[in-house]
């Protein structure tokens, strides 16, 4: 069965070139000229994956994409992007609320049907691994299906990106990861010359983390990992 797409687009052209782009490309599509037609839609069916303009008329895209995630019956809907705002604040912005790409406009047809497929390959192969997972480091501890993270016991309140980096730095602990390859997991595509984006995110989980913060050590010139200190 071919995935079902969802657009949210008020510029009329973009949305038929893109839903058309769409359906010639196998994919069922529907697009939405508004947010309160695209919550009509999710009433009758859950799309495979949303993309999502910032500016629309009705209400932006970011505070349809923090409802999107923060629904249980939405919430792993993938979600790419689409705007015209190229800032890396507004990358961020997106990305730590739950995004998992970003396309800026204008944008070819052929790198977005590009995008769409990465985002789905990965979402379908994060859904075979959505078994309850707690990963535990002395007083750091962290469960990937409740998305919550505990140091000494205590919760800690992370972003959606904060929460998968730390991830992936203890599914990695005492391994050396270069920024590249943190962009490329985490942010699944590489920023062009923004990779302080893992800089700033680092910044945060060590602060965030409290005592467990420094373990988190910095490899000048390469990247991060994250220490053991039982091992």
């Amino acid at each position: 069965m071919a995935d079902f797409i969802y657009l949210v687009e008020d510029d009329d052209n973009i949305r038929e070139l893109v839903v058309y782009a769409l359906k010639t490309a196998g994919f069922e599509a529907e697009g939405f000229p508004t947010a309160a037609a695209f919550y009509r839609g999710l009433e009758k069916r859950l799309p495979n994956l949303l993309l999502l303009d910032i500016m629309l008329p009705d209400e932006d895209g970011m505070s349809i994409l923090k409802k999107v995630k923060g629904s249980s019956r939405t919430k792993n809907i993938p979600v790419i992007m689409l705007t015209a705002k190229s800032t890396e604040y507004d990358k961020v912005m997106g990305l730590d609320t739950g995004a998992d790409d970003y396309v800026t406009k204008p944008f070819g047809v052929m790198e977005l049907l590009s995008r769409i497929r990465a985002v789905l390959r990965r979402a379908k192969t994060d859904a075979g691994t959505e078994d309850s997972q707690i990963i535990s480091m002395g007083d750091l501890v962290l469960d990937t299906q409740k998305h919550e993270v505990r140091v000494q016991g205590k919760s800690v309140v992370l972003t959606y990106k904060e929460f998968e980096l730390l991830s992936y730095l203890m599914k990695n602990k005492n391994i050396v990861l270069t920024r590249d390859k943190i962009l490329d997991v985490i942010w699944n595509y590489e920023y062009e010359g923004e990779s302080r984006t893992v800089d700033v995110h680092i910044g945060s989980l060590r602060q965030k983390l409290g005592p467990c913060g420094n373990r988190i050590k910095t490899v000048r010139g390469v990247g991060y990992k994250l220490e053991d200190l039982e091992s």
